[in-house]
């Protein structure tokens, strides 16, 4: 069967971003992705553009396109505002987040007026208010709010499922055990949502550090000093990067990943030469 494949971008700041990303979305498309997916900056600060990028990568590329969409400073008339938005756009799915406090994901959570203060409520707000693919995010490494309660994580995916979540995407991570873990543990409880590992490729140290720890996820010893050792050198970090996540995408697939979600960063490079390298070994 052949493995299918989605893709994260981002909306870029200005028209040189913008340009950058029309050229990824280009590259990449021998990989015919299943969907794209726009994210959506912290209490709605890229919402237009989010609203825009998603609606013009429909009408150009044909390729599905999910939204993302958080609970941040938007009361539930806003997010149904927002949701006509989406509909009208064309946009078919809709990957919906609690997001992140101001202060970052670890920051208390301080609901708006007549907001919502979890994932599942939008996730229910969706579903009723209908003609939407349902994604929600799953944490191999547990929710850094969870404080390493796995149990209680594994509930909170059983639930948005019931209330109409339709798959998950996994925040990034290094483990193949991690995803093994979390899909186990679900589907002991019945569930039968897809959890489609996301995979980001390393291609920059800082980057890598900053994104580890504003999402919770624990970087094994082994890899830290590996990109330890080279960390100036950028193409050297560049390589073992997609050494690494191609790696773990044939270990993901082995273990039978549904498909695979790449968090692009709005390049190219890496993810098409991780697809490059799952192709040869296939």
């Amino acid at each position: 069967m052949r493995t299918s494949y989605s893709l994260e971008f981002f909306p870029p700041k200005d028209s040189e971003g913008e340009i950058r990303l029309w050229q990824a979305l280009e590259a990449l498309a021998p990989m015919a992705p299943k969907f794209v997916s726009v994210t959506y900056g912290a209490g709605g600060s890229t919402r237009n553009r989010t609203i825009g990028l998603t609606k013009e990568v429909t009408q150009r590329t044909k390729v599905p396109t999910v939204a993302h969409l958080t609970c941040v400073g938007s009361s539930r008339p806003e997010l149904i505002s927002i949701l006509h938005l989406y509909r009208d756009a064309g946009i078919r799915g809709v990957l919906a987040l609690r997001g992140d406090p101001v202060g970052g994901p670890r920051a208390p959570w301080t609901p708006v007026s007549d907001g919502f203060t979890h994932a599942d409520q939008l996730v229910q707000l969706i579903r009723e208010f209908g003609g939407f693919d349902i994604g929600v995010a799953a944490f191999p490494d547990g929710h850094p709010s969870s404080q390493g309660d796995a149990k209680k994580d594994i509930d909170v995916l059983l639930r948005k499922e019931r209330l109409g979540a339709t798959f998950a995407t996994t925040q990034f991570f290094f483990e193949v055990s991690k995803w093994e873990q979390l899909v186990y543990a679900l589907q002991a409880r019945g569930s039968e949502i897809p959890i489609i590992p996301g995979i980001l490729p390393i291609t920059n140290v800082k980057q890598l550090q900053r994104m580890a720890e504003l999402g919770g996820t624990p970087i094994p010893p082994a890899v830290s000093r590996a990109f330890a050792a080279i960390e100036d050198d950028a193409d050297a970090v560049q390589n073992l990067g997609i050494e690494l996540a191609s790696q773990l995408c044939e270990q993901l697939l082995h273990a039978g990943a549904p498909s695979l979600h790449f968090y692009t960063m709005n390049s190219a490079t890496a993810t098409t030469a991780i697809y490059r390298n799952l192709n040869n070994a296939h």
